[in-house]
Protein backbone atom coordinates (compact mmCIF):
# COMPACT_ATOMS: atom_id res chain seq x y z
CA UNK A 1 0.00 0.00 0.00
CA UNK A 2 1.36 3.58 -0.73
CA UNK A 3 1.96 6.03 1.76
CA UNK A 4 -0.43 8.86 1.12
CA UNK A 5 1.34 11.94 -0.27
CA UNK A 6 1.41 14.59 2.24
CA UNK A 7 3.39 18.33 1.52
CA UNK A 8 5.71 19.56 3.01
CA UNK A 9 3.94 22.68 3.60
CA UNK A 10 0.83 21.53 4.79
CA UNK A 11 2.69 20.92 8.29
CA UNK A 12 2.59 24.76 8.93
CA UNK A 13 -1.08 25.59 9.46
CA UNK A 14 -1.34 25.29 12.95
CA UNK A 15 -4.33 27.68 15.08
CA UNK A 16 -1.59 30.60 14.99
CA UNK A 17 -0.93 30.59 10.91
CA UNK A 18 -4.55 29.94 10.50
CA UNK A 19 -5.55 33.02 12.21
CA UNK A 20 -2.72 35.19 10.07
CA UNK A 21 -3.82 33.39 6.82
CA UNK A 22 -7.52 35.13 8.02
CA UNK A 23 -6.05 38.45 8.30
CA UNK A 24 -3.77 37.88 5.35
CA UNK A 25 -6.22 39.24 2.20
CA UNK A 26 -7.80 41.72 4.37
CA UNK A 27 -4.30 43.93 4.90
CA UNK A 28 -3.90 46.72 2.82
CA UNK A 29 -5.51 48.12 -0.37
CA UNK A 30 -3.75 45.83 -2.62
CA UNK A 31 -4.71 42.44 -0.97
CA UNK A 32 -8.48 43.37 -0.73
CA UNK A 33 -8.53 44.51 -4.37
CA UNK A 34 -7.00 40.79 -4.86
CA UNK A 35 -9.20 39.28 -2.89
CA UNK A 36 -12.39 41.13 -4.67
CA UNK A 37 -10.98 40.09 -8.44
CA UNK A 38 -10.16 36.17 -6.61
CA UNK A 39 -13.81 36.09 -5.61
CA UNK A 40 -15.16 37.79 -9.22
CA UNK A 41 -13.74 35.17 -11.47
CA UNK A 42 -14.71 32.76 -8.76
CA UNK A 43 -18.74 33.80 -8.93
CA UNK A 44 -17.88 33.76 -12.56
CA UNK A 45 -16.43 30.44 -12.56
CA UNK A 46 -19.46 28.92 -10.52
CA UNK A 47 -21.87 30.51 -13.05
CA UNK A 48 -20.06 28.40 -15.98
CA UNK A 49 -19.86 25.35 -14.04
CA UNK A 50 -23.96 25.77 -14.09
CA UNK A 51 -24.15 27.09 -10.61
CA UNK A 52 -23.85 23.93 -8.73
CA UNK A 53 -25.72 23.06 -5.78
CA UNK A 54 -23.65 20.72 -3.70
CA UNK A 55 -19.83 21.93 -3.77
CA UNK A 56 -16.84 20.90 -1.92
CA UNK A 57 -14.70 23.55 -1.16
CA UNK A 58 -11.59 21.97 -0.74
CA UNK A 59 -8.79 23.56 0.88
CA UNK A 60 -11.16 26.10 2.27
CA UNK A 61 -8.54 27.92 4.29
CA UNK A 62 -10.24 29.99 6.30
CA UNK A 63 -13.12 30.09 4.64
CA UNK A 64 -12.74 33.31 2.73
CA UNK A 65 -15.00 31.97 0.04
CA UNK A 66 -17.71 30.98 2.32
CA UNK A 67 -19.75 34.19 1.56
CA UNK A 68 -19.64 34.09 -2.26
CA UNK A 69 -20.48 29.95 -1.76
CA UNK A 70 -23.37 31.03 0.19
CA UNK A 71 -24.69 33.37 -2.54
CA UNK A 72 -26.82 30.89 -3.98
CA UNK A 73 -29.63 30.05 -1.71
CA UNK A 74 -29.82 26.46 -1.68
CA UNK A 75 -26.20 25.34 -2.03
CA UNK A 76 -24.79 22.96 -0.01
CA UNK A 77 -21.35 23.42 0.84
CA UNK A 78 -18.50 21.25 2.57
CA UNK A 79 -15.84 23.01 3.99
CA UNK A 80 -12.60 20.97 4.07
CA UNK A 81 -9.20 21.02 4.39
CA UNK A 82 -6.00 19.30 5.82
CA UNK A 83 -5.46 21.38 8.94
CA UNK A 84 -8.47 21.00 10.95
CA UNK A 85 -7.41 24.31 12.80
CA UNK A 86 -7.80 25.82 9.34
CA UNK A 87 -11.32 24.67 9.46
CA UNK A 88 -11.88 25.57 12.85
CA UNK A 89 -10.93 29.26 12.68
CA UNK A 90 -13.11 29.43 9.23
CA UNK A 91 -15.89 28.04 11.27
CA UNK A 92 -14.83 30.76 14.24
CA UNK A 93 -14.37 33.76 11.91
CA UNK A 94 -16.84 33.71 9.33
CA UNK A 95 -20.11 35.28 9.38
CA UNK A 96 -22.76 33.02 11.70
CA UNK A 97 -25.20 32.85 8.66
CA UNK A 98 -22.73 31.63 6.19
CA UNK A 99 -21.81 29.26 8.76
CA UNK A 100 -24.55 27.39 9.31
CA UNK A 101 -24.68 26.52 5.16
CA UNK A 102 -21.20 24.91 5.51
CA UNK A 103 -20.62 21.16 6.55
CA UNK A 104 -16.80 21.35 8.13
CA UNK A 105 -14.83 18.52 7.10
CA UNK A 106 -11.31 17.87 7.56
CA UNK A 107 -9.39 15.41 4.90
CA UNK A 108 -6.86 15.48 2.17
CA UNK A 109 -7.36 16.45 -1.46
CA UNK A 110 -5.48 13.31 -1.94
CA UNK A 111 -7.59 11.15 -0.23
CA UNK A 112 -10.91 12.72 0.10
CA UNK A 113 -12.81 11.08 3.19
CA UNK A 114 -16.39 10.76 0.54
CA UNK A 115 -17.95 8.72 -1.82
CA UNK A 116 -17.63 8.50 -5.55
CA UNK A 117 -19.95 11.17 -7.30
CA UNK A 118 -20.34 12.69 -4.26
CA UNK A 119 -20.84 16.32 -5.26
CA UNK A 120 -21.63 18.14 -8.03
CA UNK A 121 -18.52 20.55 -7.82
CA UNK A 122 -15.30 20.65 -6.14
CA UNK A 123 -13.94 24.05 -5.57
CA UNK A 124 -10.32 23.96 -5.27
CA UNK A 125 -8.58 27.31 -5.07
CA UNK A 126 -4.96 28.38 -4.30
CA UNK A 127 -3.69 24.67 -3.67
CA UNK A 128 -2.15 23.22 -7.25
CA UNK A 129 0.26 25.61 -7.34
CA UNK A 130 1.96 24.57 -4.86
CA UNK A 131 2.27 20.97 -6.10
CA UNK A 132 5.64 20.67 -8.06
CA UNK A 133 5.53 16.83 -8.85
CA UNK A 134 3.55 15.97 -12.05
CA UNK A 135 2.80 12.89 -10.06
CA UNK A 136 1.37 14.43 -7.16
CA UNK A 137 -1.02 16.67 -8.88
CA UNK A 138 -2.68 13.86 -11.61
CA UNK A 139 -3.31 11.67 -8.04
CA UNK A 140 -4.74 14.31 -7.01
CA UNK A 141 -6.66 15.79 -9.98
CA UNK A 142 -7.78 11.66 -10.42
CA UNK A 143 -9.19 11.81 -6.89
CA UNK A 144 -11.31 14.83 -7.86
CA UNK A 145 -12.39 12.96 -10.51
CA UNK A 146 -13.37 10.84 -8.56
CA UNK A 147 -15.19 12.41 -5.93
CA UNK A 148 -17.14 14.98 -8.06
CA UNK A 149 -20.18 14.03 -10.46
CA UNK A 150 -20.25 17.31 -13.11
CA UNK A 151 -17.40 20.01 -12.48
CA UNK A 152 -14.39 21.25 -10.55
CA UNK A 153 -13.27 24.72 -10.13
CA UNK A 154 -9.24 25.44 -9.39
CA UNK A 155 -6.51 28.33 -9.43
CA UNK A 156 -2.75 28.28 -10.21
CA UNK A 157 0.04 30.01 -11.79
CA UNK A 158 0.66 29.43 -15.45
CA UNK A 159 3.07 30.50 -17.66
CA UNK A 160 2.71 33.25 -21.05
CA UNK A 161 2.31 36.25 -18.61
CA UNK A 162 4.25 39.26 -17.85
CA UNK A 163 5.00 37.92 -14.02
CA UNK A 164 5.95 34.51 -15.22
CA UNK A 165 8.89 35.54 -17.78
CA UNK A 166 9.91 37.95 -14.24
CA UNK A 167 9.95 34.39 -12.15
CA UNK A 168 11.96 32.77 -14.81
CA UNK A 169 14.42 35.78 -15.55
CA UNK A 170 14.51 36.12 -11.37
CA UNK A 171 15.50 32.15 -11.06
CA UNK A 172 17.98 32.42 -14.04
CA UNK A 173 19.61 34.76 -12.56
CA UNK A 174 20.00 33.22 -9.10
CA UNK A 175 21.58 29.90 -11.10
CA UNK A 176 23.83 31.47 -13.07
CA UNK A 177 25.35 33.77 -9.94
CA UNK A 178 25.54 29.86 -8.54
CA UNK A 179 23.36 30.29 -5.87
CA UNK A 180 21.63 26.73 -6.18
CA UNK A 181 17.41 26.21 -6.29
CA UNK A 182 15.80 27.99 -3.39
CA UNK A 183 13.32 26.13 -1.75
CA UNK A 184 9.88 26.29 -3.45
CA UNK A 185 6.23 25.41 -2.44
CA UNK A 186 4.51 27.49 -4.81
CA UNK A 187 5.47 27.13 -9.00
CA UNK A 188 4.67 28.20 -11.82
CA UNK A 189 3.31 25.48 -14.24
CA UNK A 190 3.33 25.85 -18.11
CA UNK A 191 -0.14 25.88 -18.76
CA UNK A 192 0.12 23.12 -21.82
CA UNK A 193 1.47 20.80 -18.96
CA UNK A 194 -1.26 21.48 -16.62
CA UNK A 195 -4.06 21.20 -19.42
CA UNK A 196 -2.31 17.91 -20.37
CA UNK A 197 -3.40 16.38 -17.21
CA UNK A 198 -6.30 17.51 -16.85
CA UNK A 199 -6.81 15.29 -19.71
CA UNK A 200 -5.04 12.53 -18.46
CA UNK A 201 -7.22 12.87 -15.14
CA UNK A 202 -10.07 12.28 -17.26
CA UNK A 203 -11.13 15.70 -17.31
CA UNK A 204 -12.65 18.19 -20.16
CA UNK A 205 -11.43 21.73 -20.15
CA UNK A 206 -14.35 24.35 -20.23
CA UNK A 207 -12.90 27.83 -19.40
CA UNK A 208 -9.93 29.64 -19.05
CA UNK A 209 -9.97 32.84 -16.57
CA UNK A 210 -7.10 34.93 -15.87
CA UNK A 211 -6.64 36.99 -13.00
CA UNK A 212 -4.90 39.76 -15.02
CA UNK A 213 -4.45 38.23 -18.88
CA UNK A 214 -1.17 38.56 -20.33
CA UNK A 215 0.07 40.35 -16.66
CA UNK A 216 -0.72 38.07 -13.68
CA UNK A 217 0.37 34.07 -13.10
CA UNK A 218 -2.89 33.29 -11.38
CA UNK A 219 -5.72 31.56 -13.97
CA UNK A 220 -8.57 29.87 -12.93
CA UNK A 221 -9.79 26.97 -15.09
CA UNK A 222 -13.41 25.36 -15.26
CA UNK A 223 -13.41 21.56 -15.98
CA UNK A 224 -15.76 18.92 -16.79
CA UNK A 225 -15.59 15.53 -15.93
CA UNK A 226 -15.87 13.11 -19.11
Amino acid sequence: MTSPIKLEFSEKYDEAHAQRYFQKHQDGLSRRLSHMRDVQLARKALELAGDPSLVLDLPCGAGRFWPMLAEKQNRVIIGADNSPDMVATACRMQPNDVVERVRPMQTSAFDIDLPDNAVDSIFSMRLMHHIGESSHRLAMLREFHRVTRDSVILSLWVDGNFKAWKRQRSEHRRTRRGEGAAYQNRFMLPAATVEAEFAQAGFRLQERLDFLPLYAMWRVYVLRKE
